[in-house]
This record gives C-alpha cells, structure tokens and sequence, in this order.
C-alpha cells in the first residue's frame, strides 16, 4: 500500500516525513483557536484524535500542556490571594471600632 496517496488517517511509512500543512490549512486551524469553547473542544480533537497531521497533533498537545500550566498558575494565585485577603478581613473584624 502507498500511504504517500492513502486518504488522511493513515501514518506516513517510516523514514517518510509527514505531508507539510498548508497555509491555508494554518489559517483556519488559527481561526478556529481564536473561537472560545471550539478552540479547546478542536485542541482535543487534533491531540488525541487520529487522522491529523503530526505536526498539528504536537501543536495541540504543548497548547493544551501550555493552558494546563497556567491553570494550575492562576489556582495558585487565586488561593494565595484569597488567603491573604481572608486574613486582612479576619483582622479588620477584630479591629476595635471607633464609633
């Protein structure tokens, strides 16, 4: 079988490079990332799924490793400022009042 002309889902024969993904191709895979909810639905897809280019596969996983890092970021952030302001609030209850 010749899987240089075999329909998308089936890998490249080894030592064979992956066909080179278009511009065009590039442009609506930027288009779709730039639309909320279908960006992160299209990153599982293009990750995990079978049948897509290597090179967008790998795309999609260091994207989707890239949003799980700054997630994991902003939780830290938010506990810590959350902590930080729960104890400013704690103290100013303690406070004596002045009226």
């Amino acid at each position: 079988m010749d899987y240089n002309n075999a329909p998308p889902g089936y890998p490249p024969q080894p030592g064979q490079p992956a066909p080179v993904i278009s511009v065009k191709e590039w442009m609506i895979t930027l288009l779709l990332l730039a639309i909320p909810l279908v960006n992160l639905i299209m990153l599982f897809i293009w990750a995990f799924g079978g049948g897509t280019n290597i090179s967008k596969s790998n795309y999609a996983k260091a994207a989707l490793l890239w949003a799980a890092i700054w997630i994991v970021v902003y939780i830290i952030f938010f506990v810590l400022f959350g902590a930080a302001m729960f104890a400013g609030f704690s103290r100013m209850e303690n406070m004596p009042s002045s009226y």
